[in-house]
């Protein structure tokens, strides 16, 4: 089993979960009832993905089978055009009955902080107000850069702060100072495409290679191993479902502090999506 990570509210996370993002919609519920079954508990989607009711589908189908609701973490996200007060509550209920049979969402995040300051903080009050209903259990944020969690951390109206800022962080986009800081502030980080999109897959970096041989490892285990050693909570996509297994073996190995070094490019900025966490 992944091990299990503890946020600020007091909620438990299983530190990787698996990323739905570009899994096609027809696929989707199979590859997470999969999923299941190999381990994974902690699943993260978003309204931009278009596939919350099928991510929630492939979940109860594995409940079905006779286990537990309060074993696995569902996550969603509010888009940009769902951001103000009265937006974001009509947003969350149709969240909901998206996976209405789940009862409650487990983390609920703004997607980016570009609908801007007035409205980031009046979303932020119709989440918490979903958190006191108990129809969500935690929130948080996700592309958001130090001034905009600052902003949030400093508003009168902060009941629950975040507990996570989910952002890009690969060894070619550490954002080291970024996610120090998050940590810092009792708030975990969630690594979004932690295996660069499939970038850095097919052909390993040279001075990889003798740690990829020394474990018996491919490259999509040693980049979420990286992350999660650096405490870390990675999600690695993929909708191939003989690769689930295999991302989430990590216990057989840790790399040394040397290691991680090598696999680390401080210097590189090679972001594989979006950037806003510089946004106003």
């Amino acid at each position: 089993m992944v091990k299990l990570l503890k946020l600020n509210s007091g909620n438990y996370i299983s530190q990787v979960g698996l990323g739905c993002y570009d899994i096609p919609r027809h696929a989707t519920a199979d590859v997470v009832y999969e999923a299941c079954k190999v381990g994974y508990r902690h699943f993260d989607t978003a309204v931009l993905y278009g596939n919350e009711r099928e991510v929630g589908s492939g979940i109860q189908r594995w409940i079905d089978d006779g286990h537990d609701r309060k074993e696995v973490f569902y996550t969603t996200k509010l888009w940009n055009s769902q951001c103000g007060y009265n937006s974001a509550k009509r947003a969350i209920k149709d969240c909901l009955a998206k996976v209405s049979s789940l009862g409650y969402i487990d983390l609920l995040l703004i997607h980016s902080p570009l609908c801007g300051p007035e409205e980031r903080l009046q979303t932020y009050k119709a989440m918490q107000e979903a958190v006191d209903d108990g129809s969500v259990k935690n929130i948080g944020v996700s592309n958001f850069g130090k001034h905009h969690i600052e902003q949030l951390l400093a508003w009168d109206g902060l009941k629950y702060p975040p507990v996570v800022n989910q952002i890009e962080i690969s060894p070619w986009c550490m954002r080291e100072e970024l996610a120090r800081w998050c940590l810092s502030k009792g708030i975990n980080v969630e690594a979004y495409a932690p295996l660069t999109h499939g970038y850095k897959l097919t052909h390993p970096p040279e001075e990889l290679k003798p740690i990829l041989s020394k474990y018996g490892i491919d490259m999509a285990q040693l980049l979420i191993k990286w992350s999660v050693q650096k405490g870390y909570i990675p999600l690695p996509k993929t909708k191939t479902v003989s690769r689930l297994k295999s991302n989430i073996a990590l216990d057989n190995f840790e790399l040394t502090p040397d290691e991680m070094k090598t696999v680390e490019h401080p210097n590189a900025y090679e972001p594989t999506d979006w950037e806003c966490t510089d946004a106003p």
